[in-house]
């Protein structure tokens, strides 16, 4: 089980974001932003790694069908009684790198807030599971955190250490993107460099997106 799994999930991983600055609150608007635009009425959406329903909530009016999947019991739980499931609408238990879904079941899949990084598995074998389950012509949206964006980042997570959400910053392990905890937990970034290698290496095209001096996307069209 990932540290998301056991220990930053549901009302405790929402308090991270109850807690995040007004930069850190601009820089998640701006993630949601650069996503609904590319969502339209007829649109299918699968998020990994939605989490207590964050992103979801903006998806589900906008999209057709929306499709969130997460590792954490309690954080699906949390989506589940905070958001008015309707017809349409589907969670479920499922690790991101083996999706239970058929070839081509969505149109567009995204991995937003560096989850790429929290989910601690391969990203090759992550980004090859994203673009099977899109269609052809559809889109994959992965993103990371810019590195003009560190030092609201660790601002950020010294907030959740002092509140006890994660463990404390061990500064001599911490720097060139990763925070490290004392209790053991790792926030890495993936780099526009390392985004692209990463494409290259399955074949497939990539556009590298810097969003509001805050996030790295890295856009998939599926052929």
């Amino acid at each position: 089980m990932s540290y998301y799994s056991e220990k930053l999930a549901a009302e405790r991983l929402k308090a991270c974001y109850e807690l995040a600055t007004a930069a850190v609150r601009t820089y998640l608007q701006a993630e949601i932003h650069f996503v609904t635009r590319r969502v339209g009425p007829d649109t299918r959406v699968l998020e990994l790694g939605c989490g207590y329903g964050r992103v979801l909530r903006v998806l589900i009016p906008a999209a057709a069908r929306v499709a969130g999947i997460d590792t954490s019991l309690a954080s699906l739980r949390m989506a589940r009684d905070d958001i008015v499931v309707r017809r349409g609408v589907w969670l479920a238990a499922m690790d991101a790198a083996r999706l239970a879904f058929r070839d081509r079941s969505f149109d567009l899949t995204i991995c937003i807030q560096n989850g790429i990084s929290a989910f601690g598995v391969d990203h090759a074998s992550l980004i090859a599971e994203a673009s099977r389950v899109t269609c052809s012509g559809g889109l994959v949206l992965f993103s990371s955190y810019s590195a003009k964006f560190w030092t609201q980042r660790l601002e950020w997570f010294e907030i959740q250490a002092a509140h006890g959400l994660v463990g404390e910053i061990d500064y001599a392990a911490t720097g060139d993107g990763v925070i490290a905890c004392k209790d053991g937990f790792r926030a890495t970034t993936v780099s526009p460099e390392r985004f692209r290698n990463l494409t290259e290496s399955l074949g497939l095209a990539s556009r590298i997106v810097e969003v509001d001096d805050s996030s790295v996307f890295c856009e998939i069209p599926v052929p």
